[in-house]
């Protein structure tokens, strides 16, 4: 990396870290900063920020791994059922119909996509990032039944959406000469399904035994058992890429498998190193971001712009609301969590992933509606999270009755 690239990094992170105490009650966040940051210096185009393509790509690779990972972690698979009714909800009713609602309005706005390539589109643009609207998941003001909702959906939704943007891919480029039949891509969908996870449950259970293992024995000190984390995340990826399944399924299933296995006086730590290097290499992902995929937005049509602000609007809250139907929370509740559900670095790292693995006619396309959408919603959802969270604990004050479902304790699971 060059140098004048670096010292923007060290900048950056200096510079907001001094802030960031301040920042927290304003509408500057993190990802607002980074990428306001990165399309400044490119629209000077004095310091020449030049990043190769391929050092993008592996960063958005090893960001994904470690996120998609660290993320899986936290679940408890045990309480997920009992103790988690709403995001169970969100993730099992939500989640497929917000990619079916995108698929429709992608292929209303482009008549150019075919169904299969509006529902990639959909799909890649469906997980949640809870880190774009911090305030809300972090405030002491909102009840932490729907801090954990937001987290938990966000935590599982990217992971559940891969697979899907994966069958999307495969479907979509089965149809092009040249590059297989629909044999063959049904073939790579099921080794990149089926694979990645059983390498994922190998590397996260048995990485876990032996780390508990050294523990107990007193072979392995506590710096080891953090950098544990990161070598089982990438020792999932690359061993499932070796047997030709999805490397980003693996990290994600080895997460799972690891978080479900390990004692909570493991986790703990393993969770607070992780999250540092996570945050650090999302941060970058954004500054990049701003930098190199934003720029090139100037000349955009305006279809991806509008399919961008309903798919932040209509396409994420028509199906919360449905899902929470029967839910017992209030109006106020329902709008709260369809509004902060934010588009963010799964949906970057899963464009990208559309870019670097096919040759779609309409992958440019896809890709910069994806920019634009995550664009929009990293100003949006940046700039209301601090009022947001203050109109809605306002909505619910003098309202603390342990009765109503907003105020339901909340056991069994750990995200922050």
């Amino acid at each position: 990396m060059e140098t004048p690239v670096l010292v923007l990094v060290a900048l950056c992170i200096l510079v907001f870290g001094v802030l960031s105490r301040r920042a927290e009650s304003s509408i500057l966040t993190p990802p607002i900063f980074f990428v306001a940051v990165g399309f400044f210096v490119a629209w000077l185009g004095g310091t020449h920020l030049e990043v190769p393509e391929q050092t993008i790509h592996s960063l958005a690779e090893i960001t994904l791994v470690l996120v998609l990972f660290t993320d899986a972690s936290r679940i408890r698979l045990a309480s997920l059922r009992k103790f988690h009714a709403l995001p169970v909800r969100l993730l099992l009713i939500g989640l497929p119909l917000t990619i079916g609602l995108g698929a429709l309005v992608a292929t209303g706005l482009f008549p150019e996509f075919t169904f299969w390539e509006a529902a990639l589109l959909a799909a890649v643009l469906a997980p949640t990032d809870a880190a774009l609207g911090q305030a809300v998941v972090s405030s002491p003001k909102v009840p932490i039944r729907i801090r954990q909702t937001l987290n938990v959906e966000s935590g599982l939704n990217d992971g559940i959406a891969l697979p899907l943007v994966l069958v999307f891919l495969s479907t979509c480029s089965s149809a092009l000469p040249g590059l297989g039949g629909t044999e063959y891509w049904l073939r790579f969908a099921a080794l990149q399904v089926t694979l990645g996870p059983l390498v994922g449950v190998l590397v996260g259970y048995f990485g876990a035994k032996i780390i508990i293992t050294a523990d107990r024995r007193g072979w392995m000190n506590e710096t080891f058992q953090h950098l544990s984390s990161l070598g089982l995340a990438l020792l999932a990826f690359a061993g499932a890429e070796l047997v030709h399944g999805n490397g980003f399924i693996a990290a994600f299933v080895a997460g799972l498998a690891l978080g479900n296995t390990m004692p909570e006086s493991l986790r703990h730590g393993l969770y607070e190193f992780a999250e540092a290097e996570g945050q650090l290499l999302t941060l970058l992902v954004f500054l990049v971001f701003g930098a190199t995929m934003v720029p090139e937005l100037a000349h955009l049509g305006w279809q991806p712009w509008v399919y961008g602000l309903l798919s932040l609007t209509l396409v994420r809250l028509v199906p919360v609301a449905l899902s929470l139907i029967g839910a017992g929370v209030r109006k106020e509740t329902v709008l709260f969590i369809g509004w902060f559900g934010p588009r963010g670095i799964a949906s970057i790292l899963f464009g990208l992933l559309v870019v670097s693995t096919s040759q779609l006619a309409e992958e440019e396309l896809i890709f910069s509606t994806v920019v634009a959408t995550v664009l929009m919603s990293v100003i949006a959802h940046g700039i209301t999270a601090f009022p947001g969270t203050e109109w809605y604990a306002g909505r619910l004050e003098g309202l603390e009755d342990e009765d109503m479902a907003e105020h339901r304790p909340m056991t069994g699971m750990h995200m922050s």
